[in-house]
């Protein structure tokens, strides 16, 4: 695999930023909720079905992974709607998960 040498160079910024998005994914029940989005939009409920925790503790996650850029929300009516935000968090998990069951 050929490194951007550009990636070396994080400025603090930068490196404090990439901490954050990583340790976000150090928590088992986030990283369950985003292999959940995986399958396609989900509302909170279903998350907590999907997931195995409260309602409550799926929008106390959603909150953060929002923040980091990791899901985005869609309300349709009544209802939000949360889905991944864009392929680099399915590639970004991807690799995590191949990662793991190389081992």
């Amino acid at each position: 695999m050929q490194i951007d040498q550009d990636l070396l160079l994080l400025n603090d910024l930068q490196a404090q930023h990439v901490a954050e998005l990583f340790s976000m994914l150090g928590d088992a029940s986030r990283v369950k909720i985003i292999a959940a989005l995986l399958n396609g939009p989900m509302n909170v409920q279903a998350l907590a079905n999907a997931v195995g925790i409260s309602p409550s503790g799926i929008s106390h996650h959603m909150r953060s992974l929002r923040q980091m850029h990791l899901v985005r929300a869609k309300k349709q009516g009544r209802l939000v709607f949360y889905s991944l935000d864009d392929e680099h968090v399915e590639e970004l998990f991807q690799r995590g998960v191949d990662h793991v069951m190389h081992g």
